[in-house]
C-alpha cells in the first residue's frame, strides 16, 4: 500500500488531534502542522479574539486559506480546527489533499477534555452558553453528515493518543520512523 500524501485529523475540539498528530508525528517522522496555531500566527491574535474583533466568518475564510496551503504539501500530519471539515470546500481539499481520519468522540468526554486542557483560561467560543455539554451534543449532530465523509473513523474515548496513532499508522501501510 502506497502510504498517503498527508494524514489529516478532523473531529470536534478536544477530540485528541492535536495529541494524536504528535503521536503519529512522531511514529511517521512526518512534519506535525496544527491548522489552529497557523491560523493563530497569521492572524497575530489567539483564536477567541478572531472570534470576538472579525467574527466567525473572517475566522473561517482565513481557515479555508490555511486548509487550502496546508494540503498542498506532503509527508505531514494535519490536525485540523474542529469545524473545518464543515465547510464543502475545505473538505473536498482535504479528502484529496491525503487520507482523512475523524476522530469520533463522545460529548462527555470532549467537555471533560476541554475543562482540564482550559482549566483557567478562557472558555472557548463555542462553548460559551449555560449548558455547554447539550451544545457539544448539538454541534456534533450536525456536523456528523460532514464527519461522516471522512475516509476513517477512530473511536477515541477510550484509547491513548498513542493507541490511535498505531491505528492510523496500520490503515495507511506507513512504516514506523526510527
Amino acid at each position: 500500500m502506497t502510504p498517503p500524501r498527508n494524514i489529516i485529523l478532523v473531529g470536534f475540539m478536544a477530540s485528541g488531534k492535536t495529541s494524536v498528530g504528535r503521536a503519529l508525528a512522531e511514529r511517521t517522522g512526518w512534519t506535525l502542522v496544527d491548522a489552529d496555531d497557523v491560523i493563530v500566527a497569521r492572524a497575530d491574535k489567539p483564536i477567541h479574539r478572531i472570534f470576538a474583533e472579525d467574527g466567525e466568518p473572517a475566522f473561517r475564510e482565513l481557515e479555508r486559506q490555511v486548509i487550502a496551503d496546508l494540503c498542498a504539501g506532503e509527508r505531514q500530519v494535519i490536525a485540523s480546527g474542529g469545524g473545518a471539515f464543515v465547510s464543502e470546500q475545505n473538505r473536498g481539499v482535504m479528502l484529496s489533499g491525503g487520507m482523512v481520519f475523524f476522530l469520533s468522540t463522545s460529548p462527555a468526554v470532549i467537555l471533560r477534555r476541554v475543562q482540564e486542557e482550559d482549566a483557567g483560561g478562557p472558555i472557548r467560543p463555542l462553548l460559551a452558553v449555560d449548558d455547554p455539554e447539550a451544545r457539544i451534543a448539538e454541534l456534533l449532530s450536525q456536523r456528523m453528515p460532514a464527519y461522516a465523509q471522512a475516509h476513517h473513523t477512530v473511536e477515541t474515548n477510550a484509547l491513548t493518543a498513542e493507541g490511535v496513532a498505531e491505528h492510523i499508522t496500520s490503515i495507511c501501510g506507513i512504516v514506523i520512523s526510527c
